[in-house]
């Protein structure tokens, strides 16, 4: 009996925003971005915040009134990158748990969240929809003592709380861009590497290969597991500068 092929190991950017939230680029831009980069995923997770968020007010991010616009948009160019770039683009949403005390903050993608989960819920509350929901649910940028240079971003729930909130989620960031979160390693959360993309530059980051078809249902599900998954540092080429003329 022969075994069947498996599947060839994808490029994946599991972290990206848009203009929908705080990124610079359109949604199109990020998808010509990452599909001539030569990507076989991009998904696409800009921020959802808190009705009283510290930092931003709710409306410049996705929020109930444009989630179907969101995600129709994001559906839109999908189909878009499918027939242009041969790369999947997978909807997504960062819960975003602000708190100007960063030992309170914390940070979740939800991949391949179909439906709007708001982070009034509270973050165990979101937590437990997006997983109902059939997101898979990564920790974004989960420090621990050290903190982000930007103080807003700090994020030190996860590792406060580890032992609590760990059976929530399904992978944990060990690397956002450049940035390495090393204690995760040590926990039970199988990790992964996200580029959290805003701007062009960060497409040069640490990415996650995975071993899994190139389907959105499929993605999502070897997310949820506990399969294993492979992290690179990704550097874009771009073509050299003409010399001169002498």
């Amino acid at each position: 009996m022969s075994t069947p092929p498996s599947p060839r190991t994808l490029l994946c950017e599991l972290h990206a925003h848009t203009t929908w939230s705080d990124g610079a680029l359109t949604l199109r831009q990020l998808v010509d971005l990452y599909g001539r980069a030569g990507f076989d995923v991009l998904c696409v997770t800009d921020h959802v915040l808190r009705s009283d968020d510290p930092w931003r007010p709710p409306q410049s991010c996705v929020h109930q009134e444009n989630f179907a616009g969101y995600l129709a948009a994001v559906d839109l160019e999908a189909e878009r990158a499918r027939g242009r770039y041969g790369m999947l683009v997978v909807p997504g949403l960062e819960l975003t748990h602000n708190h100007r005390d960063p030992d309170l903050s914390a940070h979740a993608l939800a991949l391949g969240l179909r439906e709007l989960v708001s982070p009034d819920l509270g973050l165990v509350g979101a937590l437990l929809s997006a997983r109902e929901a059939g997101a898979a649910l990564v920790a974004a940028h989960p420090h621990g003592r050290d903190a982000d240079p930007v103080p807003a971003r700090t994020t030190r729930r996860f590792w406060r709380e580890w032992d609590t909130l760990a059976p929530l989620l399904h992978r944990a960031e060990l690397f956002n861009g450049p940035d390495l979160y090393g204690w995760v390693a040590a926990g039970d959360v199988p990790v992964v590497a996200g580029g959290d993309a805003h701007r062009r530059e960060h497409l040069s980051s640490w990415k996650t290969l995975l071993p899994c078809a190139k389907d959105e249902d499929e993605l999502v599900a070897y997310l949820r597991s506990s399969g294993p998954a492979y992290l690179l540092p990704f550097r874009e080429e771009r073509a050299e500068e003409p010399a001169a003329a002498a």
